[in-house]
């Protein structure tokens, strides 16, 4: 593995406290690797004052990293708790992020570390990496975890270009008028008319206890009032209380309670949490940015004279598991555009089946035809097919299993164990290994990813900027003038986040960008 764009020599700056905006920007020119305690601390200010900074080593998220490696999950994972271990005090069990430094009462005084206790913690960090067994891939991931983390930051400053206009406008077609405090919307309170006219007395349909006792008063037993379950059943309700549901979400989540709090000055702003899931995969701390409806997808809206330029990854899970297995014959399918198609003929030359047989082997599915195209799979493809049923293997055994480049999956509680070694032990053996079979293959794809970005952040020409970022998708907000230019730099970047990876690899990624003025033109 070679450093590349992410990880080559620079200058190293570590940094602690308040940063001077214009100190930073004048040091920047040198093109260091800023050494901090925690991104989210330090990185939003600069990118308020206008600074933006090429890249940084994120202690906090490192030591989650190295803790993980070690198998010491839930273990405090600031740089404050790092130096604590190093030095054999006290590990606090909070740290000096974002959320520590919230003042509560009786609290002990916190003391901030200074440039000098950083960079022993650094120090260490790089010696612990230097000894793992595959030091070059995990000195990646740490490049591109960090990078993730400043990218998060300006991506909650730059926002979303977003509607409010038409956002108001979906809503009002779709709930009826915006209601005053505390009152359903048109749409909905006539769909809570209706459900309650279809049982013959009142019943609040935002109340599951309610909803069982009135279709238990049916005579319609359910063990819950989740859509599927609801669907199953005949009952005149049914239809306007998946339709109420449906609505309720909408309302609830991106209504116009959320815009007030979430769209400012024509931007949707969320709070994104880098390696907020354990394989990897960012979540939010705020805004749903990672769960946007299909139908509000129309008020994401490039400005005048702007583009809106939306790329994913085809079939990145299956891609993966081709250049981690180094199965010949599976990365010669992943050569091409898709995938399935290029399966077809060993599954009977049916696109589906293929389809099926790669999903089944990376998430572990038995049911239907699974068996049957899995038993083809194992068959053409071995070594694909060997590398998800070892990992599945590993989870049962009560092992940890690691990504490509090193990152840990949690190993199994205490609850697991005693469960194994009771009546339901080989169902819960088979639930864990379904995880570990497909931490490999997801944990790996979120690595792909995260190089992807950061490739990409480096090479998008000013005044571009990449708004969202969802598993395998991105989306680049960019003047009319800059579309081929940026489409262009995402392809690039793709191929050198394989090339980063996997190195040379007959393995495709193919990322087609989309020029678009709104974001439901895409797909």
């Amino acid at each position: 593995m070679g450093g590349g764009t992410l990880e080559g020599v620079h200058t190293v700056l570590t940094v602690a406290g308040s940063l001077d905006a214009e100190s930073v920007r004048e040091r920047e020119r040198a093109a260091p690797r800023w050494v901090w305690a925690d991104t989210r601390a330090v990185y939003p200010a600069l990118v308020r004052a206008g600074v933006r900074l090429a890249r940084c080593h994120d202690l906090t998220l490192t030591e989650a990293l190295l803790l993980a490696h070690d198998g010491r999950y839930g273990e405090a994972h600031s740089a404050q708790a790092a130096f604590a271990r190093l030095h054999g005090l006290p590990v606090p069990e909070t740290g000096d992020g974002p959320a520590a430094k919230q003042d509560t009462l009786f609290e002990p005084e916190r003391t901030e570390l200074g440039a000098a206790e950083l960079a022993e913690v650094h120090a260490d960090q790089r010696r612990r990496i230097a000894a793992l067994p595959e030091p070059g891939r995990f000195r990646l991931l740490v490049a591109a975890e960090s990078a993730g983390a400043l990218l998060a930051a300006e991506m909650a400053h730059d926002g979303m270009p977003w509607r409010r206009d038409a956002h108001d406008e979906l809503l009002t077609e779709l709930l009826g008028p915006r209601p005053v405090h505390g009152m359903r919307p048109a749409r909905l309170q006539a769909l809570a008319d209706e459900v309650a006219a279809a049982f013959g007395h009142p019943v609040n349909p935002d109340s599951p206890q309610q909803l069982v006792k009135a279709f238990k008063g049916a005579g319609l037993q359910i063990g819950s009032t989740r859509s599927w379950e609801i669907k199953k059943l005949g009952h005149p309700a049914a239809a306007p209380l998946l339709a109420y549901k449906e609505l309720a979400r909408l309302h609830s989540f991106h209504g116009w309670t959320w815009a007030d709090q979430w769209v400012r000055d024509g931007r949707f702003r969320p709070e994104y949490v880098v390696a907020g899931v354990v394989s990897g995969r960012w979540a939010t701390s705020g805004g749903g940015a990672l769960q946007i409806p299909k139908v509000m997808r129309k008020v994401v809206v490039a400005d005048d004279g702007w583009a809106l330029i939306v790329a994913d990854a085809a079939q990145l899970e299956p891609r993966v598991l081709a250049a981690m297995a180094g199965d010949a014959g599976l990365a010669e399918a992943a050569g091409e555009i898709d995938l399935y198609s290029a399966l077809a003929a060993s599954f009977g030359g049916e696109r589906e089946n293929a389809k099926l047989a790669m999903l089944s082997a990376m998430y572990g599915g038995t049911g239907g035809d699974a068996a049957k195209v899995l038993a083809v799979m194992r068959q053409r493809f071995p070594q694909a097919y060997r590398f998800v049923e070892d990992a599945a293997k590993a989870g049962e055994d009560g092992k940890v299993v690691r990504s490509w480049l090193g990152r840990t999956s949690p190993p199994p509680s205490g609850h697991w164990r005693e469960l194994v070694s009771g009546p339901e032990g080989a169902r819960a053996a088979r639930d864990r290994g379904r995880f570990t079979r497909n931490f490999v293959v997801q944990a790996t794809a979120a690595e792909w990813a995260l190089a992807l970005l950061a490739v990409l952040r480096g090479r998008l020409p000013e005044p571009a900027r990449l708004v969202f970022f969802q598993h395998d998708e991105v989306m680049v907000h960019c003047p009319l003038d800059l579309v081929e230019e940026v489409a262009a730099a995402v392809a690039a970047s793709a191929a050198e986040a394989t090339r980063l990876l996997f190195g040379s690899t007959p393995v495709r990624f193919p990322m087609e960008a989309v020029a678009v003025s709104r974001y439901s033109d895409a797909k």
